[in-house]
């Protein structure tokens, strides 16, 4: 029991250390979620697929979707394939349609760093 303690508690000295460095994070400071309007050129990665998204508007009065809430919406979708990032992002402008008051459709390629 106590070489067993031992190991719990000299893994929570190193570890949380060791959690917080992650060699394949990559940030757009802009929005705060790694999703970037054009290609990253500098590291090697594979592509996962693309992803899409769908920001709406809360009522006709309501400003269009910002960019920051659509690449959050293209980030929760390729978080869901094991993405490292988000690159060629687009959107257009919010427009109306029979079962909206305004949506933005945003596109974008998910993306996995491999070094």
């Amino acid at each position: 029991m106590r070489i067993l303690l031992a190991a719990v508690l000299a893994c929570a000295a190193i570890c949380p250390a060791a959690a917080q460095v992650n060699p394949t994070a990559v940030m757009n400071e802009d929005v705060g979620v790694p999703v970037f309007p054009y290609d990253i050129t500098d590291r090697p990665y594979t592509v996962l697929g693309e992803v899409k998204a769908g920001v709406r508007k809360a009522t006709a009065f309501s400003k269009s979707p910002s960019q920051k809430k659509i690449y959050a919406e293209l980030w929760e979708r390729a978080k869901k394939l094991g993405a490292d990032a988000v690159i060629r992002a687009s959107y257009g402008d919010a427009h109306v349609s029979a079962f909206s008051w305004g949506k933005a459709n945003a596109t974008g390629t998910a993306i996995k760093f491999t070094h």
